[in-house]
């Protein structure tokens, strides 16, 4: 008869290890004897073999006993399902171990696998790092709010880097980034950016040009992350504006209509020279539709509205 370390010793395992198969009811525990030791025959040490190989196999101890137990083909279906169980922990572990090093590598792991691989292409490309860095932190919220689109994104990023001219604007902007507002390569850049959008909205519909659809608070925070990263790109921006184009993280095509209607309400918000005065908002000859909330009718100063009639 084997005493419990006798026992642990035969089995290549440790006294701990018997002691936590007792408790899990997978190694029956034999009686005492009158000194108050637990004593083993052969059969143990071979049941405690069998118990140790399948848990060094990756088999849960909640199924060792359902092995034990098994007839030959139950055991052969049961080993293929903790196989198939095992294969896909290990495919699990890899993903991890890839998510970790582009973290070692300095990407971070808010990002799904193909805008990394986007990033790390504009890297070797020439783009300023400050670019790509803004690039990063605002691909980083657009992910997380609509991860099923991100495919679709990066397979019009990826037709874009294949393009010599829209690369092109990335690296002149990288250039310009040291440079002050007034700086001339702005200006090229801005109307050879307006060209190339306005081209790309033409033959392929303004969705093409920018889809992205997110809210407004989240524009105008991405619009500012911007900025402050890349201080040109405000001013680029405003260059745009003048050839056609509004927004950065979201672009928008600037109509004369909707140009007039925006200095207008910029306009009635300050107050309007040559109204009636009184909190009027109409300039004169304007139609009192202009002015929400006034009789129809005119003013004293000849304006649209009916404060002062």
């Amino acid at each position: 008869m084997l005493t419990i370390g006798e026992l642990a010793s035969y089995a290549g395992v440790t006294v701990r290890a018997v002691r936590h198969y007792h408790t899990k009811g997978l190694l029956p525990e034999p009686e005492r004897d009158h000194s108050g030791y637990r004593r083993y025959d052969a059969g143990a040490v071979v049941e405690l073999i069998k118990i140790r190989t399948l848990a060094e196999a990756g088999v849960p101890l909640a199924r060792v006993r359902e092995l034990l137990q098994a007839d030959e083909e139950e055991f052969a279906t049961a080993v293929a399902d903790i196989d198939k169980r095992l294969r896909a922990e290990i495919r699990e572990r890899q993903r991890h171990r890839e998510r970790i090093a582009r973290l070692a590598a300095g990407d971070d792991l808010a990002l799904p696998p193909e805008v990394v691989e986007y990033l790390d292409r504009l890297r070797a490309l020439g783009v300023d790092e400050r670019i790509v860095q803004v690039e990063r932190d605002g691909w980083i919220p657009l992910a997380a709010r609509s991860p099923e689109r991100v495919a679709e994104w990066m397979t019009r990023k990826r037709e874009q880097l294949a393009d010599p001219q829209f690369i092109g604007f990335y690296l002149i902007l990288g250039q310009a980034l040291d440079r002050t507002d007034d700086d001339p390569r702005l200006v090229e850049l801005a109307d050879g950016l307006s060209a190339y959008i306005t081209q790309m909205a033409d033959e392929r519909g303004e969705d093409y040009v920018d889809d992205t659809d997110i809210e407004p608070p989240l524009v105008k925070l991405m619009d500012t992350l911007a900025f402050d990263t890349v201080p040109p790109a405000r001013r680029l921006m405003e260059l745009l504006r003048k050839r056609g184009w509004t927004g950065w993280t979201k672009l928008e095509r600037v109509t004369p209509e909707r140009e007039r209607s925006g200095h207008r309400r910029k306009t009635l918000r300050r107050g309007v020279p040559g109204g009636c005065g009184d909190g009027c908002r109409v300039p004169p000859g304007d139609d009192v539709g202009d002015n929400p909330g006034a009789d129809a009718g005119v003013g004293d100063a000849g304006c649209g509205c009916s404060l002062r009639r």
